[in-house]
Parts: C-alpha cells; structure tokens; sequence
C-alpha cells in the first residue's frame, strides 16, 4: 500500500517532517516528494502549493509517477457553517468548487464534460478518518501544549464530516463567508485545493481522504495568528489523526 500524504503550506506539515527525515526524497516539477515507511504502510508526503492547478499537478504526479493507491489531503480550512469553530476538524465528505462558474451554458458549480458540481471522497477512509479524528481530539490535552489550548479556546473541539468548498481566492472576509454560505448552504468549510485534488482523484479512479482543521471562520479575522495556530495546533493534530488512522488501515487488513 503506498499513500500520497498531501498539504498546501510547510507549516501544516511540520508536526511530520521528522518521520519523512531519512527516506528517500525526488524532486519533479519543482516539488519535493518524500518517502517513509509508518504503520506497514509506504508515505509520500509532498507541499503542493496553494491553489487548484498547483493540487491538481501534485496529486497528478503522485498518481501517475509514484502510483499511490490512496491520497490523503490535510491542513486547514475556514469554517463556514453555524457550529464549526476553530479547533473543530472537519472531514470531507465531498468537495465542490465554488468559483466554478460556466453559465449560462452550464449551472453554476457544476464542472462542464462531468455533469455534476461535487467529487466524492471514498466512503471507507472518509469513516476511518472520522474515528481517526475523534480520537486524536479525545487525546488532545496530550497532542498539544497546555498554553496552545487556552491560547486559541479549544475546551472542546468537535469533528464535522460533510461538504467542503474549494476555490483559488483566500475567504477573509465576513461579506465574502456569508455569499459563500447563501450560494452554498451546505458548505461546511472553505480552502483552496481539495476540489481539485478530488476531481483528479475521480478520473484516475483512486480513493480519497481529507481533513482539515478550521483555522478561522473565513471572516474579517481570518489572518490573525494563521501561522501560529497551524504550527502549535492544526500540525499536531494532523500528526495524530494520520498515526491513528494507519494503525486503524492496518487492522482492517
């Protein structure tokens, strides 16, 4: 089993850089691509970048030159829906992109020669990364510093699975977050890559998993301490969400 492990910004891999630290490293299209062994399975964890086209190309390499039999996508994400708050994790059941937009010739959001505007993520890993994910925030008073959780208001972080938007612009405002949620009331939480990665994901027919810790809630607020909180708490978690869903891959086989 080999599992192309992809983020968008080094920050939200930092927690995981040291098991990468001895493999093998290959460097394609102006990406670092690293290699591991955890759990009995094979990682190849890489940045991608920010944005669509930069996801698309990644995942596309670790498809097609690396032959990775699953994807897994994690970072962060701004919550968009009443409820999701930032610590809470969010588990995609699906993404859709909310920039696409063909009309009149086609309806708004849905990807033209496709027929539809939302790409799945596979059911089975999208279960064990919920179990995954409810565990690690079980365990959070161990994963993270103490100072972390008062400085940020984690007493109790939740785990949502459903719908995530994608889209090539940083949502960062209370205007653009309350268009987002009117044209897509579904919409849990909003990035910049999963959309892509999972419509690449579609036509190679590989499965995908994604995870995404909210880091803001894509308002007038949403660049404050960004970076911090990725370091101190959005890394750690994807660190231990990750570990606990190997060892749950590895009992199912």
């Amino acid at each position: 089993m080999r599992i192309g492990l992809v983020s968008a910004l080094p920050e939200e891999l930092s927690a995981l850089w040291s098991q990468f630290e001895n493999g093998e490293r290959r460097h394609i299209a102006g990406r670092e691509y690293r290699a591991a062994h955890w759990h009995g399975a094979e990682l190849v964890a890489v940045l991608s970048g920010i944005g669509k086209v930069a996801a698309a190309s990644t995942a596309t390499v670790l498809i097609d030159h690396f032959h990775v039999d699953e994807i897994i996508l994690t970072g962060t994400t701004g919550g968009l829906a009443p409820g999701v708050a930032v610590g809470d994790v969010v588990v995609a059941r699906a993404f859709i992109q909310h920039d696409m937009d063909a009309s009149p010739l086609f309806p708004r959001h849905l990807v033209p020669g496709y027929g539809r505007a939302e790409f799945p993520t596979d059911d089975a890993s999208a279960n064990r990364l919920h179990d995954a994910a409810r565990w690690a925030l079980g365990h959070r008073q161990t994963l993270l510093e103490t100072d972390a959780i008062g400085e940020f208001a984690l007493p109790a972080p939740r785990v949502h699975q459903g719908l995530i938007a994608s889209g090539d612009r940083f949502v960062a405002t209370a205007a653009e977050s309350s268009a987002l949620r009117a044209a897509l009331p579904a919409a849990l939480a909003v990035e910049m890559e999963g959309a892509a990665i999972a419509q690449v994901c579609a036509d190679f027919r590989i499965p995908l998993a994604a995870l995404r810790t909210v880091s803001d809630r894509a308002d007038d607020q949403a660049h404050v301490d960004f970076r911090r909180f990725v370091t101190r708490v959005a890394s750690h978690y994807s660190r231990a969400i990750l570990d606990r869903y190997l060892e749950l891959r590895a009992g199912c086989n």
